[in-house]
């Protein structure tokens, strides 16, 4: 992606941010970088255990360090945010300009079915009804999410087939 210093794949829990990163950075050639598995490289914590102990203004917070950090890397790689991180204040302000992001758009049904049993370690989702809080928390981060600079429905789609429709847009 000429011009791009990083790409910065948003969306739902289960939109399959981490899967496509991946293929995507391989593609690429670039290094990828999932931010839930940086923080809790960092602090020695699953996502569910720093939820627990600490709550989620903490994992926010953290999330902003870790984004933080990536910005000072002078390579261009494919981030693979968690589905909450473009809520917080000011990260999308951080990684833009020239980062570009890519909202992963799918359905709450989709999300949910792709997550499958990992659903119950979503500090988020595990509960009684996940197809109503994955879908209360589209209904709550959708503006956000139109924030990024392409959407990309991938409701029909294989993480290959994703890719190559990230790199059309790229060359557009």
């Amino acid at each position: 992606m000429p011009g791009a210093a990083h790409l910065v794949l948003v969306g739902l829990p289960g939109a399959g941010k981490s899967t496509i990163g991946r293929a995507l950075a391989k593609r690429l050639h670039w290094p990828f970088v999932d931010l839930d598995d940086a923080i809790t490289a960092t602090c020695g914590l699953s996502v569910p255990e720093i939820f627990e102990r600490h709550g989620e203004a903490h994992f926010r917070r953290l999330e902003r360090e870790a984004t933080e950090r990536l910005t000072l890397e002078a390579a261009q790689t494919v981030v693979a945010p968690g589905g909450g991180w473009i809520t917080v204040p000011g990260l999308v302000k951080l990684v833009r300009p020239p980062s570009r992001l890519i909202w992963l758009q799918v359905s709450p049904a989709t999300a949910l079915a792709r997550l499958g049993a990992d659903v119950a370690h979503r500090p988020l989702l595990a509960g009684a009804d996940p197809l109503g809080a994955v879908t209360a928390l589209l209904e709550a981060r959708q503006t956000f999410y139109l924030q990024a600079d392409h959407t990309l429905s991938i409701e029909m789609m294989t993480p290959s087939d994703a890719v190559d429709a990230i790199l059309a847009l790229a060359r557009r």
